[in-house]
């Protein structure tokens, strides 16, 4: 009986024809498949798969300080609407040349020896190596107090990144060195009848000062002042969440607005003078109508890269 002959190709033709598929499939799809991970890198890298852009946003708005017996009070004073943290749907920028927030006539004002201010910022570059100013605040004896950054050359910047500054003149001076560009901090200032006090994401630096010496009349936001606009005067860089105190924050208060991040709703409404979550505009929610004239300011949504939840 004849037995059928099975014919069957070498192992090493059956390799070659595997590799050679490969390779076909390669040049047929390499291209698509190198596209597609370019886009990906390109998405990732500004942020798209950011898990903060999916977090709720707040609208503008949706938190504010009620005062039933009128702006200027503090009896009754309370939070309404939605006041959680959420993250803020815009935040203020600056360019650095013709933009700011010009709030006068602050009610209540400040008055001597008692002042805090607290925001998030985030500086984005320099036009100037004097320094700019990110707030500042006029007082009716002309003295002043405010931040300001200043790059790294700036005398006793002892590290990279650049410093965030306070002064009060002749009486002295401090800087938080090592602070990253494009990244956001939480920043405090603070002044009492003897002491000036900056904080600025867990980091601080005091000096001995004699208080704000007046009563202070405007808060300027972006810039050294209304008509002081220009290089080297205004800041280059975001802003969110400004609030303005008629007292000394306790470090109990800080950390809780420090812990609650860049959505935090005001802690001690008592004193709460001024609230602009520059979250679309430039109004006051603290009750107290202290809206705020913005100049050539964008009010972006797209400000998440660089920002870190406590």
């Amino acid at each position: 009986m004849l037995m059928a002959c099975r014919n069957s190709k070498p192992r090493s033709m059956m390799k070659h024809q595997k590799l050679q598929s490969a390779m076909e499939y390669l040049m047929t799809y390499g291209w698509a498949i190198l596209v597609i991970a370019v886009v990906l890198g390109v998405l990732y890298s500004i942020g798209i798969f950011n898990p903060l852009n999916f977090a709720p946003k707040a609208q503008p708005g949706s938190c504010q300080v009620f005062r039933p017996n009128g702006p200027g009070t503090s009896y009754d004073a309370n939070l309404e609407g939605t006041c959680n943290g959420e993250l803020p749907t815009y935040v203020a920028g600056f360019n650095g040349e013709d933009s700011l927030v010009w709030i006068s006539s602050l009610n209540p004002r400040f008055y001597q020896n008692s002042v805090s201010y607290t925001g998030w910022i985030e500086v984005s570059g320099f036009n100037s190596s004097n320094g700019v100013q990110e707030w500042w605040s006029n007082t009716e004896s002309n003295n002043a107090i405010g931040l300001q950054s200043y790059p790294n050359s700036y005398p006793g910047a002892t590290s990279t990144g650049f410093t965030f500054f306070i002064h009060g003149g002749s009486s002295g001076n401090c800087h938080i060195n090592g602070i990253s560009m494009n990244k956001w901090y939480f920043v405090v200032e603070t002044m009492n009848a003897t002491t000036s006090v900056l904080y600025v994401s867990g980091q601080e630096c005091s000096f001995s000062s004699g208080g704000a010496a007046g009563l202070q009349n405007d808060l300027t936001l972006g810039a050294y002042g209304l008509g002081h606009t220009g290089p080297g005067n205004d800041m280059i860089g975001y802003e969110s969440n400004v609030q303005t105190y008629n007292t000394t924050l306790s470090a109990n208060a800080i950390s809780a607005l420090y812990s609650q991040g860049i959505g935090a709703a005001p802690v001690d409404l008592q004193h709460l003078v001024g609230w602009w979550p520059l979250n679309g505009n430039a109004n006051d929610y603290s009750g107290n109508n202290n809206n705020g004239v913005p100049t050539n300011v964008i009010f972006t949504g797209t400000w998440q890269g660089g920002y870190t939840p406590p």
